[in-house]
């Protein structure tokens, strides 16, 4: 008789799981009804948009003059953090790493450009529009119509960050590429090393092959 009881109550549970849409996948679809709110919130609020600079982080990252309230943990901001897209310089302020080759150099060259400067902002309409630290992922168009993503590819502060696909993937692949072969920049003297840990697998270098090479 027990068994009999312990399988009507299986079977209606599961019932009721199926009715509700599967209990397994209502966590998932809230989080993705969660994440197109959001980025549909990003896009009106930040796309075509203009905001001035008000702190450059360093190469790839900047605040801008905008209060956030997507923020890492749901606490809002007096600004808006932005991480560039399609790009990776090198760390000035990473505990884990430490400053890296020509980390403070693309630091300055981004808050030359940058700081103080009314900016717009450009988002992709196909991409998440946040990274894992809630970050904003954006281009940045500077006053003068050129953007702030590609200079710094384009004149060796940065290397095209090839772990994430975004629309300008392939330019920006190639700036890199023209960069690298005038060795502008960077690209002058970096060593694989000195490179992110990313690209150092990307250019199929390890600690092992330096301790063989040295």
């Amino acid at each position: 008789m027990r068994n009999v009881v312990a399988v009507i109550i299986m079977l209606t549970a599961a019932t009721l799981c199926f009715l509700d849409h599967s209990c397994i996948s209502r966590p998932v679809t809230k989080y993705l009804q969660s994440t197109q709110q959001q980025d549909s919130g990003d896009i009106s609020k930040y796309h075509g948009k203009q905001f001035a600079v008000t702190k450059v982080v360093d190469g790839d990252t900047l605040d801008i003059d905008i209060p956030d309230a997507s923020a890492s943990g749901g606490q809002a901001y007096s600004h808006t953090r932005i991480r560039l897209w399609g790009i990776d310089t090198p760390e000035t302020k990473d505990p884990r790493t430490g400053p890296m080759y020509f980390g403070k150099e693309a630091s300055d060259f981004a808050t030359k450009l940058a700081f103080g400067k009314q900016v717009t902002i450009y988002l992709e309409k196909e991409k998440n529009s946040r990274d894992k630290y809630h970050r904003l992922l954006a281009y940045i168009q500077l006053p003068d119509g050129t953007f702030l993503n590609e200079i710094l590819l384009s004149e060796g502060y940065a290397y095209a960050d090839l772990r994430f696909k975004h629309g300008l993937y392939n330019k920006y692949k190639q700036l890199e590429s023209v960069a690298r072969s005038q060795k502008k920049g960077l690209w002058a003297g970096v060593t694989p090393e000195q490179m992110p840990k990313w690209r150092q697998k990307r250019e199929g270098f390890t600690a092992e092959v330096a301790e063989v090479n040295n």
